[in-house]
């Protein structure tokens, strides 16, 4: 029999899952159909799929934190994050992990060539991609990893998580004028309306990496102002989606798949 998995998630018109996970299974002659459920309730449907004999599932917005709740089982990852993007569904137990931010890091390390070990990181944003992004980057050990956010809380909220982590870093965006990082994430939603966050030019340095963690929108303002600050590597989260993907299909499957080909299929050009 075929083993179904699938993505839940409300909009899914642009998604790119389905394509990544037949390719997946192509490469590694696994039997397996993906498909693209879009639900206007989490828990309903994702019973229904079960029901039918899914397997797994992948989650993205706005079912992230439904599916922190529905879980059974939480890996320490999608503890710490406060969201699930995926599951495995094995009789009565719901096991749920969060890729997120180790398909961030392998993508940032493996693909672009850049160790995070020893470095300074700016991450913008403090919501569900920059939660999820957070214990993976930390366990890389830079040699600091600073958060910003508009609402300033939040982001001390989630510090205090970490309470024990001496490199970790709240500030405002006030802040940051005068600091420099090797490497900028933006985990905010500004690009997703075309808009910027309020990060003075500064902060990046021409050696380094400005990472957009949105993917498909081109040249946005945020990797539009790195360039103009001279940064010459520049990435979206393209790398980061395959990455995460290809984490979630070892998880299922208990093989993991080449993701470069694919990668450089689904990359627009950053101009």
């Amino acid at each position: 029999m075929t083993d179904q998995y699938a993505l839940i998630g409300n909009p899914l018109s642009h998604t790119k899952s389905p394509l990544i996970h037949e390719t997946f299974a192509g490469e590694t002659a696994q039997s397996l159909t993906y498909v693209a459920i879009e639900a206007e309730a989490f828990a309903p449907a994702v019973d229904r799929f079960r029901a039918q004999g899914g397997k797994g599932m992948n989650v993205t917005a706005p079912f992230k934190l439904d599916a922190f709740a529905y879980a059974t089982d939480l890996s320490e990852r999608a503890r710490l994050a406060g969201a699930v993007n995926a599951m495995r569904f094995e009789g009565d137990r719901v096991f749920a992990e969060n890729f997120d931010g180790v398909g961030l890091v392998n993508d940032i390390q493996r693909n672009l060539g850049f160790e995070l070990k020893g470095r300074r990181v700016l991450i913008l944003g403090a919501g569900g991609a920059a939660r999820g992004a957070l214990l993976p980057l930390l366990e890389q050990n830079p040699a600091q990893l600073v958060m910003v956010n508009r609402t300033l809380e939040k982001a001390q909220a989630l510090r205090q998580q970490f309470a024990d982590v001496e490199n970790f870093t709240i500030m405002t965006y006030a802040d940051l004028v005068g600091e420099r990082f090797d490497i900028v994430l933006n985990a905010t939603s500004a690009s997703l309306r075309g808009d910027l966050p309020p990060v003075p030019a500064d902060v990046f340095s021409p050696q380094g990496l400005a990472y957009e963690l949105a993917y498909g929108k081109g040249l946005t303002p945020f990797l539009r102002l790195a360039k103009g600050a001279g940064v010459h590597q520049l990435a979206d989260g393209v790398g980061m989606l395959v990455e995460q993907a290809a984490e979630a299909f070892l998880w299922w499957r208990g093989m993991r798949p080449d993701t470069r080909g694919l990668i450089h299929k689904l990359t627009i050009p950053l101009v």
